[in-house]
């Protein structure tokens, strides 16, 4: 085991809600080390849709995930957070007399960081995610052939998708705003749907059947994925079946399969935390889990009336922050202070 480091708080998730946990924390005066398994900030948001634009963040009308999450590592800057990318969080052990007899936690990583601090905050999200894949035989040869061609389950730049065919597969928000977005720059554009109703935004559906009926979108329903056409890894066509067994074939670069992301909490299901159909039952107002000085924000919590939303979780890291200031400085008065009273460091 590597030599301890300390800190006051370790964030385990530098997504959104990981990256404004920081932010909070340092506000309150705490220091934060934080562990993701990807090798960049941002999450899902930098890791699978930079360029998807998100329309309810407070202030702003309209910003894309990417410019989000490059806003949020600014506003936490100022924080000087230590960051261990690229490791997993593998195991967490209780120190009942560590921090001046108050107790904290050792949380492992998988390159053999040790970290100690008194407090944890949990911000996974789903943890550790991946694509639900079609069941397709053949599928695995025709993934991460290069930008823009062969089987992509995220989109990460809309211009590596310019004068592609394109078969997108699904009927939810993901699969209907690439539709509507990549239909201005590909070379043509299918929607593969088992059924004529889409479970996107009521707006973002009224769109795509308006793009459909001017052409510019080819609405491919009800029909569902059958089998890949193809050689050498090279993607040549999908072919598609109705309910009745009859087929298409629908000339592609590529496929966007939009079924899901399946997502593995990992090692945090063995700590002892409470858990509740993969979620982390917490206190509201607080955030606290059942584990004395560890926290759960974001996505990766539940309580009565929970709303996963991206603002919701910032409401949750100001919680955290707050009910963790005693357990990092025991015997200290936290005064509540506005931003624009206190100002940030730095600034």
């Amino acid at each position: 085991m590597s030599q301890p480091q300390t800190t006051d708080v370790v964030v385990v998730g530098a997504g959104p809600v990981g990256l404004f946990t920081v932010f909070q924390c340092g506000m309150v005066g705490l220091s934060c080390h934080v562990v993701d398994a990807l090798d960049t900030v941002g999450g899902q948001c930098a890791a699978l849709y930079p360029e998807k634009p998100i329309f309810d963040v407070p202030g702003h009308p309209r910003i894309l995930a990417g410019e989000l999450v490059d806003k949020l590592v600014e506003q936490a800057a100022p924080f000087t957070p230590t960051l261990h990318l690229g490791q997993t969080a593998s195991g967490l052990t209780r120190l009942d007399d560590a921090f001046d007899g108050a107790g904290g936690w050792r949380l492992e990583t998988s390159a053999g960081t040790v970290i100690e601090a008194p407090v944890v905050v949990l911000a996974a999200g789903a943890g550790a995610f991946g694509p639900n894949r079609p069941p397709l035989d053949g599928i695995e040869s025709f993934e991460r052939q290069g930008p823009g061609v062969g089987v992509h389950y995220y989109v990460t730049r809309q211009e590596d998708f310019r004068g592609r065919k394109v078969v997108i597969a699904g009927g939810g928000d993901s699969a209907v705003d690439w539709a509507l977005a990549l239909a201005e720059v590909a070379a043509s554009v299918a929607v593969v749907h088992r059924r004529d109703r889409f479970r996107a935004a009521p707006d973002s559906a009224r769109r795509l059947k308006e793009k459909a009926a001017e052409g510019a979108i080819d609405l491919v329903i009800p029909y569902q994925l059958a089998g890949l056409e193809g050689t050498n890894g090279h993607l040549d066509a999908v072919v598609v079946a109705d309910l009745d067994g009859n087929q298409r074939t629908l000339p592609a670069d590529t496929l966007l399969p939009f079924f899901g992301l399946a997502g593995d909490l990992g090692p945090i299901t063995q700590w002892g935390v409470d858990l509740h159909l993969h979620h982390i039952p917490v206190t509201p107002g607080t955030s606290a889990t059942n584990l004395p000085g560890v926290f759960a924000v974001g996505d990766v919590c539940t309580y009565p009336g929970k709303l996963k939303l991206i603002l919701t979780g910032f409401a949750e890291a100001a919680h955290a922050a707050h009910a963790a200031f005693p357990l990092a400085r025991p015997g200290q008065a936290l005064h509540m202070e506005h931003s624009t009273t206190s100002g940030v460091p730095g600034r």
